[in-house]
């Protein structure tokens, strides 16, 4: 049974007329009469009788035309549904970022994306880089925003944007009367740090080795699973400690932390989808929003 004999049916059994059906659906009469034709003898059942020059439905037509008419409705329903997402009318997004990301540069661009099309609905989850990478590789997300690079052969990787790190200690921490630090003090210090995974903890110890340090050798007093854990350690003068630019922001203006003397080269923002599977129209949008929120190159995540 196919859909093109639903509708012949149909239509035939609206006009009880196999010619006037046929003309309405710019079909020759002939392949509507072998549409019905076929339909009866698959089934094996009569769905037409003709009574003189007239055609009547049988009580199998009867009950067989509310069925046909409620596939056809279905259909005509499933059709609308697929050209209003990709017409981004209606759908969803699923995303997971990292928390820098997700608390501190993302909420703009979704916002902005909800107001361009608010009838998308936008489901944020949090996670460090790891948990992201791999919410995207078995599909539980379709997007997905980073803060360190990640080797993963099944995700397609792209940068976004650009962030600061950032070194801080408390206000009252011995560092704040230096004005150089070099590489080898910053294994005299204690440190509190995110916990292994967090893309910022994987950028400070790349930029650690690329100033010659190995970060094994620092002395790790506290790890934390959040920025604002991390923040408030600091703040209460526990140790130092690297973040992103625009998580240290309030703290720093507050003066309840200092900046260091060392500036530690910046790193990328990366968007991950999945190689194999097609990005949707409602994906594509917010990747082309953000790109023109920042010319086409990667912005920089610590604007206000």
């Amino acid at each position: 049974m196919t859909l093109e004999q639903l509708r012949i049916f149909v239509a035939v059994a609206e006009r009880l007329h196999v010619t006037e059906a046929a003309r309405a659906l710019n079909l020759a009469q002939s392949a509507a009469s072998s549409a019905i034709a076929a339909l009866e003898a698959r089934h094996g059942a009569k769905l037409f009788d003709r009574v003189g020059r007239h055609i009547e439905l049988t009580e199998a037509g009867r009950l067989f035309l509310p069925e046909a008419r409620a596939v056809l409705a279905a259909t005509e329903a499933a059709e609308r549904v697929l050209s209003e997402i990709g017409g981004l009318a209606r759908g969803s997004l699923s995303v997971r970022a990292s928390q820098t990301i997700a608390s501190y540069w993302l909420p703009r661009h979704l916002v902005a994306f909800r107001r361009a099309h608010p009838l998308i609905d936008v489901r944020l989850s949090i996670g460090n880089t790891a948990r992201v990478a791999e919410s995207v590789e078995q599909g539980k997300v379709e997007l997905g925003f980073v803060e360190g690079a990640t080797e993963n052969a099944h995700l397609d990787i792209r940068p976004v944007a650009r962030d600061q790190l950032t070194l801080i200690v408390g206000a009252e921490h011995p560092w704040t009367a230096r004005t150089t630090l070099a590489a080898e003090d910053l294994l005299a210090g204690e440190w509190v740090l995110r916990e292994e995974g967090s893309g910022t903890r994987s950028a400070f110890e790349a930029a650690l080795r690329g100033l010659g340090v190995d970060p094994a050798r620092l002395r790790i007093v506290m790890e934390m699973p959040s920025n604002e854990a991390v923040r408030a350690a600091i703040e209460a003068g526990m140790g130092a400690s690297a973040l992103s630019a625009s998580v240290a922001a309030p703290s720093l203006e507050a003066g309840l932390v200092r900046e260091l003397p060392l500036r530690l080269p910046d790193r990328a923002f990366y968007a991950l989808s999945h190689r194999e599977r097609r990005r949707s129209r409602a994906a594509e949008a917010l990747l082309a929003l953000i790109a023109q929120a920042s010319g086409g190159k990667g912005e920089n995540a610590n604007r206000q």
